[in-house]
């Protein structure tokens, strides 16, 4: 049996229905001065119960200074919402994500602090896990007591000794045994934490988003230090391009923002850069981008309250990011910006993305910020980049921030992605179309230009489309189109259903 190994009470005097868990703080937490460190405190209990309360679990937390101990309803209790509760296990892996937690243990049974109570229930309750296997005894003690861990120790130790060999270098169980006062909690295994500091001690930023693997790195690492998050998203490219990057956010909010509601701000910049490509040298394009960027954030920041710009920025990456470059677009900042990646490589950044459970997704998401195909500026000088912004109407930022759409993340559903972000009313120009009716809603008529594709042959289509054009699919119905139109942008394509299908093309062509 490995370290992680969990044992049950079995017929224990100790044993409930109920189910415990010790959780301790991350290093960062415990070491701050009591004021701070009670506030820090306060605020990981609540973000726990958060993470707890997402999973359809009502929990009792108790806070006791150096631990936090949680106490789970057995499976099959209902929650306040009405639902059958997880099984305690299955509540606690949110746990895993809640930050300013270093690990936590499934407790394995409650007693008085005695240390005969505790060497007969530690013997009862692990002598068949170290049956044969090599085992350790960690005790820990706090307050006063006619016993010194070291007592506990040897003694469960001797109590276990006939079942197993001890090992205090490589065990494959430790036994654990923690007195707090007038109770004991005896546990083995381990499950880490995030780490960190708790969300929302540290105020709260809004970060550029894009989809991409930067960016999505970036907002965890700041969620790590205790930075609440609203996230930016400038729109370039339409509602499958703001769709991949509502599935990223989601991630984020969902999965590492317990404690917190972020929304997604987003801010159509189809006019920012129209104008930007009419009015500005084209090899300064990327750096007056990221300028306006910088601009739309700031705005958003301004009406929230919040006291930081974050960006994906890796010194380096790309063009617009060579250390001239930044210097030039940050100049158009008032709040500080923060990079958290600014020395990773990218193959660091993949593997937090990995970690994070963002990576698949933003392997998907089309680059559209680099707006440029020709060699643009790498080491642009403040004032030329003044000059080159100046010819655009100051508020055309302005103008967008004030009418961008403002999503609550942790309320959409995977619903609202279809409905909202998969149809179209009318054909834009230079789509490619494509006719998925089945064949019984075939009756011979063609749309000029289309490819007409049956449904079961979609799956070996989308590995042949090209990821640079837009695509619109029709049927009848809508049925078949809106199921393939999802199947093609699930596998970051930008395709869509239009809406009355049909009907729409033949009325569109007289």
């Amino acid at each position: 049996m490995s370290a992680d190994a969990r044992v049950s009470t079995g017929g224990s005097p100790a044993a409930s229905r109920d189910t415990r868990y010790l959780v301790r703080l991350a290093a960062e937490v415990a070491s701050k001065s009591n004021r701070t460190r009670r506030r820090f405190q306060k605020r990981l209990a609540s973000n726990l119960r958060d993470a707890l309360r997402s999973t359809g679990t009502t929990a009792t937390i108790r806070d006791r200074w150096s631990r936090l101990f949680v106490t789970i309803p057995a499976p099959g209790s209902t929650s306040a919402a009405g639902q059958a509760t997880p099984a305690p296990d299955q509540a606690m892996a949110a746990a895993t994500r809640v930050f300013g937690i270093n690990s936590f243990s499934r407790v394995d049974a409650v007693l008085p602090a005695d240390l005969d109570a505790i060497v007969r229930v530690g013997h009862d309750t692990y002598r068949d896990a170290v049956t044969g296997h090599r085992y350790a005894i960690a005790a820990r003690r706090t307050g006063r007591h006619p016993f010194s861990s070291r007592d506990i120790a040897v003694e469960l130790g001797a109590a276990l000794n006939p079942y197993g060999t001890v090992d205090l270098t490589t065990p494959e169980v430790t036994v654990h045994v923690e007195v707090r006062d007038q109770r004991a909690y005896l546990f083995s295994g381990r499950t880490e934490g995030a780490g960190g500091l708790p969300l929302g001690v540290q105020g709260r930023a809004v970060c550029l988003i894009s989809g991409g693997f930067d960016s999505a790195v970036a907002a965890w690492l700041l969620l790590k230090r205790g930075v609440t998050l609203d996230y930016v998203f400038c729109n370039l490219a339409g509602p499958a391009f703001e769709r991949s990057v509502i599935q990223v956010t989601r991630v984020l909010a969902d999965r590492w923002s317990y404690g917190d509601r972020p929304r997604l701000h987003v801010v159509d910049f189809e006019e920012a850069v129209s104008r930007l490509q009419a009015d500005v040298t084209p090899r300064y394009w990327q750096v007056v981008l990221k300028r306006l960027m910088y601009r739309a954030a700031e705005g958003v920041a301004a009406e929230i309250g919040a006291d930081a710009v974050v960006t994906g920025e890796s010194l380096g990456q790309v063009s617009s990011q060579t250390l001239r470059n930044l210097r030039s677009i940050e100049a158009a900042a008032s709040l500080p910006v923060l990079r958290p990646l600014v020395g990773l490589d990218k193959e660091e950044i993949i593997r937090i993305a990995q970690r994070i459970g963002t990576a698949a997704l933003s392997a998907r998401v089309k680059e559209y910020c680099a707006i440029l195909e020709g060699k643009p500026v790498t080491a642009a000088k403040v004032l030329a980049v003044d000059r080159e912004e100046a010819p655009l109407d100051p508020g055309l930022v302005d103008r967008a921030v004030a009418a961008r759409r403002v999503l609550d993340v942790r309320k959409l559903a995977d619903s609202d992605l279809q409905r909202d972000y998969l149809w179209l009313d009318v054909l834009p120009d230079g789509a490619r179309v494509i006719d998925c009716r089945p064949p019984q809603q075939d009756d011979g008529w063609r749309h000029p230009g289309s490819k007409r594709v049956l449904p079961p042959d979609f799956p070996e289509l989308a590995a042949t489309l090209n990821k640079d054009v837009k695509y619109v699919l029709f049927c009848d119905n809508g049925i078949q189109s809106g199921q393939l139109a999802n199947l093609l942008q699930t596998v970051g394509y930008e395709a869509y259903a239009l809406k009355d299908g049909t009907k729409a093309l033949r009325g569109a062509m007289g």
